[in-house]
C-alpha cells in the first residue's frame, strides 16, 4: 500500500509540473499576476465573445492577466486597501500582444461587421472609431503596464456601480462626465484615487484604464501570446 501512495504522489507531482509547463517564459521583468497577487478577480474579456468585436481576439489563448513586474506589484498595494472592506479589484485587459491589436484594427476597417454595436458602441459610428481614439494602431497595453479594472463585491461578486460598462464606447466613460449619480462618482473616485496613490495614472476617455506612471517598458511593444 505504501509503494502504491508513492506512485501516486510521483504521478500527482508529475502532472503539476507538466500544467504548469504550459506557462510560457515571459520575458524579464514580466509576470503573472496571479504569482503576485493571487485574489486580484479577472475576466478576460477578449479571450471570450463578451468584447466589443464579439468572437475572442488574437493573441489571447488563456484567461491569464500577465503584467510588467512594477505594475503588478503596485496592483498588490490597491488590492491590499480593498480586502480589508470585503472588496477586490478585477481586472478585465492587462498586457495585450500586437498581433491583438491588429485585430482590431482588422476589424474596424470592416465597416459592415457591427455585432456588438448596440452593447458597446451604439451612439458612435464604426467609421468614427479611429478618429475618435477608441481604435489605434498601437496600445499602451502592449507594453505591459496599463490595465483595464475595476472594483468588486467580494460578498457578492458583483462590480461596483460605475455608470457605464467596461468598454463602452462613449462620453458615458469619461471619468468625470456629469451624468453621474453619487454613488457611482464615488466608485470611480475610489478607484481613481487608490490607482493614482499607488503609481499609476488615469486615461481621460476611460474610467477604467490606468497606466504605471513609471512603466519599465514605455517605448517596447510586445507581441508574445497570452496563455
Amino acid at each position: 500500500m505504501q509503494k502504491f501512495k508513492t506512485i501516486i504522489f510521483l504521478f500527482l507531482i508529475s502532472t503539476t509540473t507538466t500544467l504548469h509547463s504550459q506557462n510560457q517564459t515571459l520575458p524579464k521583468n514580466f509576470v503573472y499576476l496571479a504569482d503576485v497577487a493571487a485574489s486580484i478577480q479577472s475576466e478576460l474579456r477578449y479571450f471570450s465573445n463578451n468584447n466589443f468585436i464579439g468572437k475572442p481576439i488574437d493573441g489571447y489563448l488563456s484567461n491569464t492577466i500577465i503584467l510588467s513586474k512594477p505594475a503588478a506589484i503596485s496592483l498588490k498595494k490597491v488590492q491590499e486597501k480593498l480586502v480589508p472592506f470585503n472588496l477586490s479589484l478585477k481586472v478585465f485587459d492587462a498586457y495585450r500582444p500586437q498581433q491583438s491589436v491588429d485585430h482590431f484594427v482588422r476589424w474596424a476597417k470592416v465597416l459592415n461587421d457591427t455585432l456588438m454595436k448596440q452593447q458597446y458602441y451604439p451612439e458612435v459610428p464604426k467609421n468614427m472609431l479611429f478618429k475618435l481614439g477608441y481604435i489605434a494602431s498601437k496600445s499602451g497595453h502592449t507594453r505591459g503596464s496599463t490595465v483595464d479594472i475595476t472594483i468588486i463585491d467580494l460578498a457578492t461578486k458583483k462590480e461596483l456601480d460605475m455608470g457605464s460598462p467596461y468598454d463602452y464606447f462613449g462620453t458615458a466613460s469619461h471619468p468625470m462626465q456629469n451624468n453621474l449619480t453619487k454613488v457611482q462618482r464615488a466608485n470611480r473616485l475610489l478607484l481613481r484615487n487608490l490607482m493614482l496613490s499607488n503609481g499609476f495614472k488615469p486615461y481621460e476617455n476611460e474610467w477604467w484604464h490606468f497606466t504605471l506612471k513609471n512603466e519599465p517598458f514605455p517605448n517596447t511593444y510586445f507581441n508574445f501570446p497570452i496563455k
